[in-house]
């Protein structure tokens, strides 16, 4: 065996026996080995010695320039994924701002591992420069905050924050990096996967929700969160069709039942084809799959709380953690697991299912039933727009949005056909869409990833463009420019009519952004504009290679729905 000498804290490249590596390396290692295929990074000096284990690993290294945006991109592709999504980044300030993205995926239950490089073990407790209180900042938004204080267990621990990220309820789990303890040499061995729990129905679950369908003349099912696979979408989906019964998706979840199947009825929470409320009163049975009715379903918690209806909740958390209302019966499963079980559940189709959920559907496809795309004399507009996109789309096309009223147009009108067709942040987060769409254009190089920003989101990490260019992604970034920040100001309206105060915007040339950023851009003003635009847009994504952006002027106060 080959040896030579160095000190146990000298960086790796002196020659040692090939039995042991760095502890940074080894974490590396592990992350490949359980299968992980990319790291959104923003570098310091704190985790270098991971960097260098990520130099010539299997893991792909995104570089990013705004932790913000290093975290949206790992929290997009805990979406996508059922391994977590994998963030790096510094101390202190570097850790402050990756917390916008935690926050996302500790509300939108998201597997996500957050790599935080930190203060050498000797300097902690001393101020020492950048100096902060991992543990204090996390403990709260996340599943588990764990620090490496010593070096021998650095497999262990990202084999537990895999598992904790995704075990039960999924979410976000924080790994703090001290800075000397990852240089130090330790066998190189690797912990092997921990499995997690799926749970499933027993034969009295099953016995009960059959019975409980059995007894419903007007049944609807809400699928919801990120723990589905397209197997399971795809099973759930043939069983709702033959029994004709009806699903809605939770907000900002659409396409795990696909957007022209009989059985899918729509979004369920801000704005949808009628009232949710309405729509939750009237159900007799509400059975949700991979969610809880929480505060947007409920409208604040409002709807559906009467303790005579009937809730059957799915999912995998046995806490229940951000559900209201009645609770008929809790199944602890996964939503494949209890999709599976589910199809070997036959029942007599009834006729009043067949006229509830025909109706309605009829309302969903009004609804979602295209505007004309014929532009008409005047300014911009995302009708005109979206009437012109959606024919243009395959089949597996995806959408990614932030938060802001310019999202509805997608919630109305993109067709959403397959699971995790529509990667959104569901707890309001501004500056997802352009990292999100990027993450998704990664994942997917074939598909067509399309984005709608707001002007006032777009520059929250729009600046991620460059990220897009340096990897090779190619979403569609439509700018919806209002010169405001619309949903603000709407609520504004509500309470303080006719005093607009802090809400309006001057926006930059936005193409030329993109030009700037490597990527296509042109800015459209007038309606008749559109149709040329997205022709070119899409033919430099599919020609050139490269993202594209549309910079749409529209009027103020004009609204999707």
């Amino acid at each position: 065996m080959t040896q030579v000498t160095a000190d146990q804290d000298e960086l790796p490249g002196a020659l040692l026996p090939i039995s042991r590596k760095s502890a940074g390396h080894v974490i590396v290692d592990t992350l490949a080995a359980h299968g992980i295929k990319r790291a959104h990074v923003v570098p310091g000096e704190s985790f270098l010695d991971v960097l260098d284990g990520l130099h010539g690993s299997s893991i792909e290294t995104i570089v990013c320039r705004h932790e913000g945006g290093a975290t949206y991109m790992a929290e997009a592709d805990g979406k996508m994924n059922q391994l977590p999504g994998i963030a790096m980044v510094t101390r202190g300030p570097g850790a402050a701002n990756a917390h916008v993205g935690l926050h996302t995926a500790w509300q939108d239950s998201t597997p996500m591992v957050l790599f935080v490089g930190l203060i050498p073990f000797a300097h902690r407790d001393r101020e020492a420069f950048q100096e902060f209180d991992i543990k204090a900042w996390f403990d709260t938004g996340a599943k588990r905050v764990m620090v490496l204080d010593h070096a021998a267990r650095a497999s262990e621990i990202v084999a537990e924050a895999l598992f904790a990220a995704m075990s039960g309820r999924p979410g976000p789990v924080v790994v703090g990096l001290p800075e000397d303890v990852i240089r130090q040499q330790i066998p190189a061995d690797i912990h092997p996967p921990i499995p997690v729990a799926t749970g499933g129905m027993t034969t009295v679950d099953a016995a009960a929700l059959a019975d409980a369908l059995g007894a419903a003349s007007k049944p609807l099912f809400v699928t919801g969160g990120n723990d589905w696979t397209q197997e399971g979408a795809d099973q759930l989906t043939r069983w709702l069709e033959k029994h004709h019964i009806p699903a809605a998706a939770e907000w900002r979840t659409e396409g795990t039942i696909p957007f022209d199947s009989p059985s899918y009825v729509g979004p369920i929470g801000y704005g949808r084809p009628r009232p949710t409320y309405d729509l939750l009163e009237e159900t007799d049975l509400l059975v949700f799959v991979g969610t809880v009715p929480g505060d947007v379903i409920t409208d604040g918690f409002l709807c559906r709380q009467d303790w005579s209806k009937k809730n059957f909740l799915v999912t995998i958390d046995p806490s229940l953690r951000g559900r209201s209302g009645p609770v008929s019966y809790q199944i602890v499963a996964k939503p494949d697991v209890f999709v599976r079980d589910l199809t070997k559940i036959e029942l007599p189709v009834k006729d009043e299912w067949k006229s509830w959920t025909a109706k309605m559907r009829a309302e969903q496809v009004a609804f979602a039933a295209l505007p004309p795309a014929t532009p008409s004399d005047g300014p911009a507009r995302m009708d005109t727009l979206m009437a012109n996109l959606v024919p243009t789309l395959p089949h597996d096309a995806m959408i990614t949005l932030g938060a802001g009223e310019h999202t509805n147009w997608a919630h109305r009108y993109f067709p959403t056909q397959r699971y995790a067709s529509m990667i959104s942040a569901r707890n309001g987060s501004m500056g997802y869409s352009v990292p999100s769409a990027i993450a998704a254009s990664l994942e997917y190089p074939g598909r067509r990833v399309v984005t709608i920003a707001g002007d006032g989101e777009f520059l929250m990490n729009g600046q991620e463009l460059a990220t897009a260019a340096q990897y090779g992604a190619t979403p569609l970034v439509v700018v919806m420019d209002n010169q405001e920040y619309g949903t603000i100001r709407t609520h504004q309206e509500r309470h303080y009519p006719e005093r607009v105060s802090g809400t309006q915007l001057k926006n930059p040339e936005f193409a030329l952004m993109a030009q700037a950023f490597g990527g296509f851009g042109i800015k459209v003003e007038r309606d008749a504009e559109i149709p040329a635009a997205i022709t070119a847009a899409l033919r430099a994504i599919d020609e050139d290679r490269v993202f594209a952006l549309i910079h749409v002027v529209v009027e103020q106060r004009v609204k999707a729905y």
